[in-house]
């Protein structure tokens, strides 16, 4: 979005008639100056629009800076950003600054505003995302603070979390000048890294489950609820399941035990999905896709694990690591699979601080100009390879094999081949991991010649395929290699007594548990790509219609 339209959507004021709608659903209050309508760290605010009067937006100050007003709004606009769709806590503060009249609409009025005026939530979907990106890139970003350091794992992780869920945040380097003011205003050392500043609190050796609990994006149980649809996964099949689910009118719960995007959003670039012939990252196309989740009324927690599935009680139940249970009448398994590990010693030591399973411009930048290493031979080694070596570093791209066309898309072989930053290395692997605190060399060995030799490496980048998340599922049926089994890949033997109850075998990507759905790279027989995978979540939706209303 260009700048000028980013400012336009950010400033819009409704038509007449847009603003009649809004009053008509509203409850009008009479304010004064001074009034709060909401303030930075509330845990949820509502939706307000101004007929009369004036309200200036504040972050309020933090410990190395003072307070700002970041805008202002008069008659005719509305008040808020991205945060009221997503749950999160406020990050500012709207206090009244003119005498006036609004008109407040509550959570659940809104989400019932987003869901039957099409014109109006495109139009105030676009001015809460304007708003947002607005926050990002300017100082009101300064409402959360994360202080590290670049060498750290648990430093990285939490960055890589914060920046897939496009939270408005600061990255401060400990070492840094800036980092250095805001350890000193709170008595912080190396001890407490990650230490996070938010509105309401500050926390030390942060992690990304500390955050979202403190911002509210954790999962909030709420005694007897049910859900319809239970999404495990927000990789893109998952998230293809909650916007479908969503949109037609589940009650559609998302959750994710890392962060939103799966194995894709460390994708930095994907040319082959329909529709993008200039491609796109896997971040952008997670962060549209749980947006459009948003924006239909599911509900998304992440990090939020998983550890448990059962049935009982003609309910799904799934168990979370407190103890909770997330009840729902149908589940769809979009879990994915985990990164494979290269056998070496150390590999845990260096993880998030100079081994990396994803090349996204965090990574990038933290590496540039310096030689990386990417190992493997798919396409995500080289549409990785491409993109460090387009940032600036030295690329050597391992393959064990003897053929790079083997498993990588023809295109990417070319475009890899031609490029002047890039060795590709084959019939090679690395045999020792070296550094202090920080991956720094590393030693590879070539089988056809039977040479060693030990090199600079500031990052290795690991694309050598992945196992099935599934050790969490004790009850579902799964293949030797731990992929779940669906629908026609179900032998009888799998089926459990309840099936002849219902009279029926399982529909498409249904699971030996009845109600329990499949999807993307869990799924015995996929295809083990990100077209492939959407499309199967917004198929099983027509599934757990079919399961949970018979008839449908």
């Amino acid at each position: 979005m260009a700048d000028t339209t980013l400012e336009a959507a950010a400033w819009v004021e409704l038509t007449p008639e847009q603003s009649d709608e809004l009053i008509r659903r509203s409850s009008p209050m009479a304010v004064r100056p001074g009034d709060v309508l909401f303030r930075s760290g509330d845990p949820h605010y509502d939706f307000f629009y101004i007929e009369s009067g004036h309200v200036e937006i504040v972050r309020e100050a933090t410990p190395d800076s003072a307070a700002e007003i970041v805008t202002e709004h008069g008659a005719g606009r509305f008040l808020g950003e991205l945060s009221l769709l997503t749950g999160q806590a406020a990050y500012l503060t709207a206090r009244v600054t003119q005498e006036g009249r609004v008109h407040r609409l509550s959570q659940e009025g809104f989400r019932q505003l987003m869901a039957d005026n099409a014109e109006l939530s495109d139009l105030i979907l676009h001015t809460l995302v304007a708003r947002r990106l607005r926050l990002q890139a300017g100082t009101a970003a300064r409402s959360i603070e994360i202080l590290g350091t670049g060498l750290s794992a648990a430093s990285h992780g939490l960055r890589t979390w914060a920046a897939r869920q496009q939270l408005p945040h600061v990255w401060l380097e400990y070492e840094s000048p800036e980092g250095q003011t805001l350890a000193t205003a709170l008595s912080a050392t190396t001890a407490d890294l990650p230490l996070v500043v938010t509105p309401t609190a500050v926390l030390r050796r942060a992690t990304a489950g500390d955050l979202a609990e403190n911002i509210g994006l954790s999962y909030q149980a709420v005694p007897g609820s049910e859900h319809d649809l239970v999404v495990v996964g927000a990789g893109p099949g998952g998230l293809a399941a909650a916007v479908y689910g969503a949109s037609e009118g589940l009650d559609t719960m998302l959750l994710d035990a890392v962060s939103v995007g799966g194995q894709a959003a460390a994708s930095s670039r994907i040319e082959n999905y329909l529709g993008f012939p200039f491609g796109l990252t896997g971040e952008l196309l997670a962060s549209r896709a749980e947006l459009q989740a948003h924006k239909f009324g599911a509900r998304v927690s992440s990090p939020c694990e998983v550890r448990s599935l059962r049935a009982a009680d003609g309910h799904l139940r799934l168990t979370l690591p407190d103890g909770t249970e997330v009840v729902s009448h149908a589940v769809v398994i979009a879990t994915g699979a985990r990164y494979r590990e290269l056998p070496l010693e150390r590999w845990s030591d260096f993880l998030g601080a100079g081994i990396y399973y994803a090349a996204t411009e965090l990574e990038a930048r933290e590496c540039r100009p310096h030689p990386v290493v990417v190992v493997g031979g798919g396409n995500s080694a080289g549409q990785a390879s491409l993109y460090l070596a387009d940032h600036g570093s030295h690329v050597h791209l391992l393959l064990r094999g003897d053929d790079l066309t083997a498993n990588m898309s023809q295109y990417l072989v070319d475009r890899v081949l031609a490029h002047p930053n890039i060795d590709v290395l084959l019939s090679t692997e690395i045999t020792a991991l070296h550094g202090d605190t920080h991956l720094e060399r590393i030693t590879v060995h070539t089988r056809t010649t039977g040479a060693s030799s030990t090199n600079a490496c500031h990052g290795l980048f690991c694309f050598v395929g992945a196992v099935p998340a599934t050790a969490w599922l004790t009850d579902v049926a799964l293949d030797k290699d731990g992929f779940v089994l669906t629908d026609r890949d179900l032998d009888d033997v799998d089926l459990s007594p309840a099936w002849e109850l219902l009279g029926r075998r399982p529909l498409p990507f249904e699971t030996s548990v009845p109600g329990v759905f499949a999807v993307g790279d869990v799924r015995y027989g996929s295809m083990k790509r990100v077209a492939a995978a959407v499309g199967e979540g917004a198929s099983a939706v027509r599934s757990v219609h079919q399961a949970i209303t018979p008839g449908h």
